[in-house]
């Protein structure tokens, strides 16, 4: 009888750990839409975003912003499911000691992704929303120097 309960209680324990793991992976899978080239070409420039699945749990992107032949912003991202919570982090070029910043996901669905960290000087808020026409918006916000600032950046999917 102990033999039975023992064996028994293994089995729920690693059934319930592999059905933990599966739904931790699945959360990501409403960024899906992020995957691909997108880019915005402006009179200031072209912003592009490439976006790339790494493996199961995390997608990386790099970010391009190029006037001419000038890089004026590199930055680049990884957005990585860390339990139950999506993790965007962001390194930019020349900024935080070229240290990531990590921001929490505060909401995700089909059409929207939200991403905060209060503590960051700017953006605290960096926001994705899936558009029609393979578009999407890429907007950050939050206070810069004590006022509010948001900038919006619409990209087409190439």
């Amino acid at each position: 009888m102990f033999q039975k309960i023992t064996l028994l209680a293994l089995i729920l324990t690693v059934v319930s750990c592999q059905k933990k793991e599966s739904v931790e992976k699945d959360k990501i899978k409403v960024a899906d839409w992020l995957i691909g080239n997108w880019e915005n070409t402006s009179p200031d420039g072209v912003l592009t975003e490439n976006w790339q699945k790494l493996n199961d749990s995390t997608f990386s992107a790099s970010s391009y912003f190029i006037k001419g032949k000038d890089t004026l912003h590199f930055e680049s991202i990884i957005l990585a499911q860390l339990g139950e919570t999506l993790t965007y982090k962001a390194t930019v070029k020349g900024q935080n000691d070229d240290k990531p910043v990590s921001f929490p996901s505060t909401s995700e669905t089909d059409q929207k992704l939200v991403f905060e960290n209060p503590k960051h000087d700017y953006p605290q808020k960096i926001t994705y929303t899936k558009g029609a026409n393979n578009t999407l918006t890429a907007e950050i916000s939050g206070k810069l120097n004590g006022k509010p600032s948001s900038e919006k950046f619409v990209m087409t999917k190439k």
